[in-house]
């Protein structure tokens, strides 16, 4: 039989669960509705009866031997989820929860830390011993890997770079801070710098005919390709303090490179360039050049996924040295 392990990542919207191989091959995937105005135990419950449901055709041929979870607010340290944004659980111990499932190693950590394990096992970042995943989506989270072993903290929060202060005094964040670098650098960041610059410039643009609720940054992104002023501009300006930020990164960490991840990845150039521009011109000397700015290798549909499963996978092959 071939080992295969339970990757979970559990969404504000939908919880996405599959089997995956120790070459990064998912076997099969599925997803239920998190729910989250419910119980966690509820969803639990949910996720192994689809998830055993699902497996009976294929428990003859795959071994189940780890799960894996990425999740909002989880600490890694501790196995529990703490008031994770847009569900309603307050403090949960998932990793007690599981056990009631299977008793079989698991790990669980934050989505972008997950995300940056599956980068390190299956993505652009494969080799590599030090790096930076900066995953841009809703909002935005990294994890720092550092000699090859993902850097938790003391705490098991490390990483939060979307809250360092980008603009002192600056747009309110969820968090209860000004100026977090999120606000500015994320889908929704974006989308407010395109809204400022409509309120505060007479140029013509098709971004005017969508209203503040309607409007994405893949719209965004549309209107930046075909050379609108209004949408090139708020590229540019998210692009410089992505750069900016990712300076001071460099400065820390000197990393071997920056990965990004996540939907305002897909922008391609129209974010690359500036920000590579920007992370250049206020990087020292001495890293000048150096640093690899690079797109996420994981198929954005199964990174989730993909990551939870790579975090169980390099539990179980550490613990086997």
């Amino acid at each position: 039989m071939k080992d295969v392990t339970l990757g979970i990542d559990i969404g504000g919207t939908n919880t996405v669960f599959g089997i995956v191989d120790a070459k990064g091959n998912i076997i099969f995937s599925d997803s239920i509705p998190t729910l989250g105005m419910e119980p966690a135990e509820d969803l639990f419950e949910r996720l192994f009866e689809a998830f055993n449901d699902k497996f009976k055709q294929y428990s003859d041929e795959y071994k189940l031997v780890g799960i894996g979870m990425g999740a909002p607010d989880a600490n890694y340290y501790t196995g529990a989820i703490q008031n994770p944004p847009n569900l309603n659980w307050g403090y949960v111990d998932v990793a007690s929860a599981m056990k009631k499932h299977y008793n079989l190693p698991f790990a669980l950590t934050n989505d972008a830390n997950a995300a940056a394990i599956g980068e390190m096992e299956f993505g652009s970042a494969r080799g590599m011993k030090n790096f930076v995943e900066v995953t841009l989506g809703t909002g935005l989270g990294s994890g720092i890997v550092v000699n090859g072993k993902m850097l938790y903290g003391h705490s098991g929060t490390a990483g939060e770079m979307g809250h360092i202060t980008i603009v002192p005094d600056g747009r309110k964040c969820g968090c209860g801070k000004k100026g977090c670098l999120e606000t500015y650098v994320s889908a929704t960041g974006i989308k407010r710098t395109a809204f400022e610059l409509l309120a505060t410039s007479r140029e013509e643009s098709i971004l005017r005919d969508i209203s503040y609720n309607n409007l994405t940054a893949k719209q965004i992104y549309e209107a930046a390709k075909k050379r609108d002023k209004i949408a090139m501009s708020a590229f540019k300006y998210t692009g410089r303090l992505l750069g900016e930020a990712l300076a001071d990164v460099v400065a820390l960490l000197s990393p071997e490179a920056i990965v990004i991840f996540g939907g305002l990845a897909q922008a391609g150039d129209v974010l690359f360039e500036p920000t590579r521009k920007s992370m250049e011109n206020n990087l020292l000397q001495f890293h000048k050049g150096k640093i690899k700015l690079i797109k996420s290798g994981l198929p954005e549909s199964d990174a989730a996924i993909l990551g939870a499963s790579a975090l169980i996978w390099q539990e179980i092959r550490n613990k086997s040295n």
